[in-house]
């Protein structure tokens, strides 16, 4: 099944891409993609726990299971003025 993975100011950075569509097997959860980036970039690795998460433009527990056609954003804390 096919998910698209969106990112979000720091993440976007260091991806180098706003967003991605991914193939993933059924039962597939939003921490295992966000383990999966973790594990290709060794600047999000650090990160053992996934930033806020939404799937469909809802917020997410990461624990999520996704669907075929899902959208899920990792979205950082930002900060600044």
């Amino acid at each position: 099944m096919k998910v698209r993975m969106l990112l979000f100011a720091v993440l976007r950075d260091i991806v180098g891409a706003d967003e991605r569509e991914i193939e993933v097997a059924d039962g597939v959860r939003a921490i295992d993609l966000w383990n999966d980036l973790r594990a290709t970039h060794p600047r999000i690795a650090p990160y053992e726990r996934p930033p806020f998460t939404a799937v469909n433009q809802d917020y997410v527990k990461p624990e999520t299971v996704l669907h075929d056609g899902d959208e899920v954003a990792f979205i950082p804390p930002v900060s600044g003025g």
